[in-house]
């Protein structure tokens, strides 16, 4: 049955302007018309209609960056509560990382991974494979179609996903082609040298001194040694979570008429532009998070990079632990926290704010992510590209309570929010999974497919 979105704004490619998509009963956009015309359809063909009118419609968001904690970690979340929340919150893929356990450092552990999304993922899927000390020799197995790129924590506590050996760093950037590195660039020396200053005036130090802990010098140090690996290797470079002013002054600015992207490109998330230090006393260890969440100036600076193109993605990082496992301070709480159900509301609301467009947002959440990973016929509002597209309404009260969240974690760290966009509706390969509060839990998302 063909399906038509009718009446709403559609933001694609730099513009926003009135039409209408038909979307084929194969799943994909087969037509978009201006609103005044009448689509081209077989006259025997089964229509339904999607109402939009007052509505913006935009491409699905792609998060190239979430936990969602399966297999092994499933008391937080897992992949059919996680994809759930995703598409009640407009986004239509997820590529999620490999810290779960087992950690997704072998070529089973990430087949295993795939198959469980199969039978479990409300949204489309990816998983990026995971790099050790002694497992580079693996990528070359990997299959570039089915991966969105190889994981590189360069700051970590997660066992032997921490790589911290010259040889095996030079080692991954050399051997990951054509996979992009995406890389956590924390340096572990001095985060370890700033927790003992910390804990010489308490075991477990406030989450105020988190950003002390987990700190500027720390970051920069470690994303200057990415850097310079990427460019010796000339290996692509995207780095995750970017929290510092002084790291922004280390990229170039990425120009979406331009191709190829540069060498080193560089994501922003959510929390770290949602949020700044000054919210610590407010919120605690719910927006405790690696690299730290950092002062008011690299807040505002991150925002300024989303328009003059030194941040290529905005993601989530959406990490859920139980309400009990974020209790406690830099050293006992966990780090991290849910967003991938709200991000894409929340940074409507920076739109709204004059931060950036609706059209630069649709950039950073859907284009950008296609464009930088190569995503075959997604993320954008396109004929013959897949129907992933989450419409939204402006001007539409409500308040974030509990009984919302979709996350198994039943938390969010912007709970008695008030937002002023909704989700309406999205849909997922042409099918409506997500509809006015209603998730269709028997719809099966697709793996991505890349280059």
């Amino acid at each position: 049955m063909k399906t038509i979105i009718s009446g709403g704004r559609i933001v694609n490619e730099g513009t926003t302007r009135k039409a209408d998509i038909v979307v084929a009963d194969d799943g994909r956009i087969e037509q978009i018309i201006p609103s005044s015309s009448r689509p081209v359809t077989d006259g025997s063909a089964v229509v339904s209609t999607i109402d939009a009118t007052g509505c913006y419609v935009l491409p699905g968001v792609i998060d190239t960056h979430v936990h969602f904690r399966e297999p092994g970690l499933t008391d937080k979340a897992d992949i059919e509560t996680e994809s759930r929340a995703a598409a009640a919150g407009g986004v239509t893929t997820f590529f999620d990382m490999p810290n779960t356990k087992p950690q997704t450092t072998t070529l089973e552990a990430l087949a295993d991974k795939q198959r469980l999304a199969a039978s479990k993922s409300h949204v489309n899927y990816a998983f990026f494979f995971g790099a050790t000390n002694d497992n580079a020799d693996l990528f070359a197995q990997l299959d570039p179609h089915a991966v969105p790129g190889i994981k590189l924590f360069m700051g970590s506590s997660t066992g032997n996903m921490l790589v911290d050996r010259d040889e095996a760093l030079d080692r991954i950037f050399r051997l990951s082609a054509p996979l992009p590195i995406m890389a956590h660039c924390e340096d572990t020396s001095v985060i370890e040298r700033n927790m003992q200053t910390a804990l010489e005036g308490s075991d477990d130090p406030d989450v105020s001194l988190h950003p002390f802990i987990r700190s500027e010098e720390a970051c920069i140090a470690s994303t200057q040694k990415a850097i310079a690996l990427a460019k010796k290797h000339h290996a692509r470079l995207h780095i995750a979570h970017i929290s510092t002013a002084e790291e922004l002054d280390l990229l170039d600015a990425c120009n979406p008429s331009a191709a190829p992207f540069p060498l080193v490109t560089a994501e922003a998330c959510v929390g770290y532009l949602l949020f700044s230090s000054q919210d610590y006393a407010r919120l605690g260890s719910r927006i405790k998070v690696n690299p730290a969440i950092k002062s008011p100036v690299d807040q505002f600076m991150l925002r300024e990079a989303l328009v003059d193109g030194r941040i290529a993605v905005v993601a989530t990082d959406h990490a859920p632990h139980l309400p009990a496992q974020k209790e406690g301070g830099c050293r006992r709480a966990a780090s991290g926290m849910p967003l991938v159900q709200f991000s894409l509301v929340a940074m409507l609301e920076l739109v709204d704010a004059k931060v950036l467009t609706i059209e630069r947002l649709v950039e950073l959440m859907s284009h950008n992510p296609a464009r930088l990973f190569d995503v075959q016929r997604r993320g954008f509002l396109r004929p013959g590209y897949q129907a992933d597209i989450a419409i939204v309404r402006p001007h539409s009260p409500w308040t974030l309570t509990p009984d919302v969240i979709q996350s198994r974690c039943g938390w969010s760290p912007l709970e008695g929010h008030t937002f002023d966009w909704r989700v309406e509706a999205t849909l997922c390969n042409g099918h409506l999974v997500y509809n006015h509060g209603v998730v269709d839990r028997d719809y099966i998302g697709q793996p991505v497919v890349f280059r």
